[in-house]
């Protein structure tokens, strides 16, 4: 019996021995190999981690004046188990916020690290807050956007969520240049999560975003929008778009879009009503929609001057090629009119320009031919996109190469049966014009720090010649005397030798007989240094481009060539 006893206390003893050598050896590799795993996990225990939020970059027109800019506000948070007076919390919150004691009470008494109450808080009210010294509540202060100029150019800026993050526009376009980066601050808590009082407290902190200057001029697009808006109030159109580039290098001066809306209110709508929030967000979308890079149109005589640069560039038309104008041409099938019904007669193609003839177009289209005038279409840089700097740009809808028949051809001679952007039209005009190099339209010019130290350029390549500089010189030529004695004659402005091209194009389905009228100039004409494109959305009454969008450009160079410093002859 005394054998039996001892061989289980033997047993159970080499067992102790076993379990004691393995908690041993277990606790020696936790404190040799897992130490600081555990140790950064007791301290991910005690930590409490506060963002600080980074502030933005501002954005800066050609003159330095700031158009997007910061505004100091407060985030409120509760951290629960440093509550000590939960009801007086509630109280105070209550009245300062002006929130419903329900909401409150249900953020105050929820057990998590910490619960935000409320954002973008006036700083007075947080500072009230603040200075009330309740236990468990914080005061992070933090930033908002705003819009000193309000719905100057708002469709172009764009503007920032309830995070800051940019949403349309340049805001998202240059997110990663003008967003910064956080700090945080790092407190050391007890086991309850109470703060300890005399720890160290670890705080890395927010770098600002970069400061983006662009190339919109705030004088140039305040009366842009004006002339667009007038134009607008005038003629009771839908919509009115103004764009204003430099030629030679694709600057964009101003771009207008016009109603526009306040980039401090983006989610009020004009006319508030009684919608679902599906139909409320389509017409915040709508709201928010930037027609002149989105949306597409046929853009009807104004694309002349592309079927003019095609034809003289490859030696089918000179300038004085007599034509014949009854009135119509018959393309196969079809008879398709002038806008003049008794015709212009005889005419050459200078004349024929100046008329804004559609037979002569038409024939200098056959002249070319669908191979030859898609291969220019395409040499042009109309098939993609123009590259801006702004989220959604449209791309051309135009007929494929094997589609296009004689009455094709004939239509998009004279800029019908396709569409294109009002920026790809002025942007291709403009690489006609400038010489025949393809420029890239944009915004951005450079981005500079807060502090100063670092500037990153943003460097616009041309995307090379399209046009010999001969053809470019006679076709501004043409242009000039579309202005000086034909159609165009109400965009002369005295002093300045102005060069453009009107339009009226009917918009589809043609039975509602909607247009839009359009009028794109360039000046000084014999070296160009702006350019300019205005669309009148549905019109009332007279429709004509050179009756009602001509005199607009006039307007605008007659007013904005001086302040960039072209002087008169």
């Amino acid at each position: 019996m005394m054998t039996r006893h001892r061989k289980k206390i033997a047993v159970l003893c080499v067992l102790l021995c076993v379990c004691m050598a393995g908690l041993t050896g277990r606790l020696v590799y936790l404190m040799l190999f897992c130490s600081a795993q555990y140790s950064q996990m007791a301290e991910d225990l005690h930590q409490r981690e506060r963002k600080i939020k980074a502030a933005r970059g501002r954005i800066l027109d050609a003159n330095g004046i700031v158009i997007a800019d910061n505004r100091t506000v407060c985030t409120i948070s509760v951290i629960y188990n440093q509550v000590e007076d939960r009801e007086g919390v509630i109280e105070t919150l209550v009245r300062e916020l002006e929130m419903d004691e329900e909401r409150v009470r249900a953020r105050v008494e929820k057990k998590s690290s910490r619960e935000i109450i409320r954002t973008n808080v006036e700083k007075e009210v947080g500072d009230r807050i603040r200075a009330c010294h309740l236990a468990g509540v914080k005061v992070d202060e933090d930033y908002r956007r705003t819009y000193p100029f309000g719905s100057l150019a708002s469709k172009v800026l764009g503007f920032t969520g309830g995070d800051n993050q940019g949403i349309i526009g340049l805001e998202v376009q240059y997110e990663s240049v003008l967003k910064g980066t956080n700090g945080t601050i790092l407190t050391m808590t007890d086991a309850k999560g109470v703060e300890l009082e005399n720890a160290f407290e670890d705080r890395i902190e927010p770098v600002a975003g970069m400061d983006l200057q662009i190339s919109l001029d705030v004088n140039i697009q305040k009366y842009a929008e004006q002339l667009a808006t007038l134009a607008m109030e005038r003629k009771g159109a839908k919509k009115v778009s103004l764009i204003v580039m430099n030629p030679q290098n694709g600057e964009i001066l101003a771009m207008a879009n016009v109603p526009e809306f306040d980039l401090n209110e983006p989610f009020t709508l004009t006319e508030e009503t009684t919608i679902s929030s599906k139909e409320r967000q389509e017409l915040l979308n709508q709201m928010w929609r930037n027609p002149a890079i989105n949306d597409t149109y046929e853009p009807g005589s104004t694309f002349k001057i592309i079927t003019a640069a095609a034809g003289l560039e490859a030696g089918v038309v000179t300038l004085n090629d007599s034509f014949s104008c009854p009135g119509f041409r018959i393309v196969e099938d079809r008879k398709i009119r002038c806008h003049k019904v008794g015709g212009h007669g005889a005419e050459t193609f200078l004349q024929g320009a100046m008329n804004s003839c559609n037979p002569v177009f038409i024939d200098v289209g056959q002249r070319l031919g669908v191979d030859r005038y898609v291969a220019y279409f395409d040499q042009f840089g109309l098939r993609g996109k123009t590259g801006i700097d702004l989220p959604g740009e449209a791309s051309t809808i135009m007929h494929r190469k094997e589609n296009m028949g004689p009455v094709e051809l004939a239509t998009v001679s004279f800029g019908q049966s396709f569409q294109i952007t009002p920026i790809q039209l002025i942007t291709t005009a403009a690489s006609l014009v400038n010489g025949g190099r393809r420029i890239t339209p944009h915004f951005a010019v450079r981005a500079v720090s807060a502090d100063g130290t670092r500037v990153q350029e943003f460097p616009w390549k041309e995307k090379g010649r399209i046009l010999s500089e001969k053809t470019s010189e006679t076709l501004r030529y043409v242009l000039e005397q579309v202005v000086a004695e034909g159609s165009g004659k109400k965009a002369a402005v005295e002093g300045y030798r102005v060069g453009g091209k009107t339009a009226t194009s009917e918009k589809l389905p043609r039975s509602r007989k909607k247009y839009i009228s359009s009028f794109l100039g360039f000046a000084p004409a014999q070296s160009p240094e702006v350019i300019a494109l205005i669309t009148i959305d549905e019109p009332q009454g007279i429709y004509y481009g050179g009756t009602i969008a001509a005199p607009v450009i006039a307007d605008l160079f007659q007013n904005i060539l001086p302040y960039l410093g072209v002087d008169p002859e």
